[in-house]
């Protein structure tokens, strides 16, 4: 079902512009390799689903640095791009690897290529869920582009059409869609629903959290707002409590059973909501991802949402699941991470986006048919660019290839073999403090010292500019940026997945090689200086003790 709201007017409209994000030329065949050619139609080389470049299963990519001509013209050298990004870029967008970024022109499953064709490994993009110009899903772009492309306020099928299989994966009472365009729209738009359902203003998020860049979201967002020099900062209105993060949180495993842990963090919630209550006002909602990313790919204690979502609701407020990051499969052996929690979990409201579109800007907030009444009672709700026939096309055909590609199942067999692969790693690498996560969403917390949990934000970054070097990419996360983060395409395959961890083993083999040598050069300086401080005091206590005799024989004077 899609939403309305108000009455039926005319105005409001607008042109949507064709966003070709998502339909780039692909790299044909699963080796990757770069044909020499000019810029062929889309329809020339885009197969069936079922012939799609890269499949699963399929044996992985060198990564290591193949070269060869592009089959693009390119206007600028790398430096020539980076100096005109410099002028005309706000130097408040940064890139990946700041000293030297890469300049990427294509990409193709689960890879992607700098212009003069080197080719890498990419751990991170969860953009491109299904992967980078995956055939199908620039084949619908394209057919669509060509028909028709206009905003929502005609009566077409593929609106309609994702409404409905959208909500065919969630619990039955979710079951009303509002169409936007990106995960901080759609998150600004539940805040806008609980405050018309509820009538009250005050929300409560979880520490670290980031829900996206609008003003409404940056609220919500520990992540940004107390970050050094933010001119942001949290509304009265906003509430903070402890993200539930077992492994460096307020409350820790080490210190605590996991039921204690739990109840601790649980109670959390439950004060921020006395608090509320005992100014005379109602809970309007509690956000958080389902499983949090920024923060540093925090798992939740187990049935921690459920008994949130139980007091929330008592204290008047509605629960929203923040699924931008972690759904669509990601986790799975579920459609959506919150339903990892309890298989009878049901948010009131839940936003969705980011890998919807494959790199296509849609995103979408589903809801229950009370909330999306009470939201009717407002100003008519119009978005010019959302759900367009072209962006739903090209989410429709995501959906297709998650289900034809078996790309759940492969998320369960991948990731499961991968966290294993870590973790027989971490008994010889005393660096890898925690591995946790599930499905292909993971973390490598690095540390200094496991017994403290120190982080090793230093040498987490040297891990990140050697797996670069190796033609590997990954990214750092968490406060203290310590936090190795995997979340690939879905058609990350099982020899990507060895590929990786060997890589990793050894460099993490150097860089605590190098660590070590540090510290005993470190502790060999120190000796030094305290010898010498040794000897010159020493020195000093026996020119005092020869002075002594002199200056008594001088009557003390000198």
């Amino acid at each position: 079902m899609v939403a309305t709201r108000g009455r039926s007017r005319a105005n409001g409209g607008g042109n949507a512009s064709a966003d070709n994000t998502a339909t780039s030329a692909g790299v044909s065949g699963n080796n990757g390799g770069i044909k020499k050619a000019s810029k062929p139609s889309v329809k020339q080389q885009v197969p069936s689903v079922s012939q799609s470049p890269a499949s699963p299963s399929g044996s992985a990519n060198s990564a290591k640095g193949r070269k060869g001509k592009c089959a693009w013209d390119f206007l600028r050298q790398k430096h020539e791009t980076k100096s005109m990004r410099d002028k005309y870029i706000a130097s408040s967008c940064q890139l990946f690897f700041r000293r030297d970024p890469l300049k990427m022109v294509r990409g193709s499953m689960q890879y992607m290529y700098e212009q003069d064709g080197t080719e890498y490994l990419d751990c991170i993009n969860n953009v491109a869920h299904v992967g980078h110009c995956h055939p199908h899903v620039v084949q619908a772009g394209f057919k669509q582009m060509r028909t028709l492309q206009t905003n929502n306020r005609y009566l077409h099928d593929h609106i309609v059409t994702l409404a409905e299989r959208l909500c065919s994966t969630l619990p039955s009472q979710l079951c009303v869609c509002f169409f936007v365009n990106s995960g901080s729209e759609a998150n600004d738009l539940a805040q806008r629903l609980a405050l018309y359902y509820t009538k009250n203003r005050d929300g409560i998020c979880l520490d670290h959290a980031y829900h996206g860049h609008v003003m409404s979201c940056i609220g919500i967002s520990p992540y940004k707002f107390m970050h050094g020099g933010s001119e942001e900062k949290k509304p009265d209105h906003i509430h903070v409590v402890p993200t539930p993060d077992r492994y460096r949180g307020k409350y820790r495993d080490d210190q605590m059973s996991m039921s204690e842990l739990t109840d601790a963090y649980v109670g959390e919630v439950q004060s921020a909501c006395d608090s509320v209550a005992a100014a005379g006002r109602g809970v309007s909602f509690f956000i958080s991802e389902s499983m949090q990313s920024c923060g540093g790919q925090v798992i939740f204690p187990p049935g921690y949402l459920r008994r949130v979502y139980d007091i929330v609701r008592r204290s008047g407020g509605v629960c929203i699941a923040d699924e931008v990051q972690t759904g669509f499969g990601r986790v799975g052996s579920k459609w959506w991470a919150f339903q990892l929690d309890d298989d009878q979990l049901v948010p009131d409201i839940v936003t969705i986006g980011k890998p919807m579109g494959n790199g296509h800007p849609i995103s979408a907030v589903i809801t229950t048919p009370a909330i999306a009444e009470a939201f009717r009672r407002g100003p008519d709700y119009f978005n010019t660019y959302g759900g367009n026939p072209v962006s739903c096309a090209i989410a429709l055909a995501v959906l297709d290839v998650i289900e034809q590609d078996k790309l759940r199942e492969n998320a369960v067999r991948v990731g499961e073999h991968l966290k294993r692969r870590l973790q027989e790693m971490q008994p010889r690498h005393p660096m890898m403090g925690d591995v946790r996560g599930a499905g292909m969403f993971l973390g490598i917390d690095m540390v200094l010292c496991r017994r403290t949990r120190q982080p090793a934000g230093q040498a987490a970054e040297t891990v990140l500019w050697r797996l670069r070097s190796e033609h590997i990419i990954m990214s750092l996360d968490g406060p203290h940026e310590n936090i190795l983060k995997f979340k690939p395409p879905m058609c990350f395959s099982l020899a990507n997945a060895n590929q990786l961890c060997d890589t990793l083993d050894r460099i993490f083999t150097e860089v605590e090689a190098d660590l070590a040598a540090s510290a005993a050069a470190a502790a060999a300086a120190t000796a030094v200086a305290a010898t010498a401080a040794t000897a010159a005091a020493a020195v000093a206590a026996a020119a005092a003790a020869a002075g002594k005799p002199d200056r008594e024989k001088n009557g003390g004077c000198r």
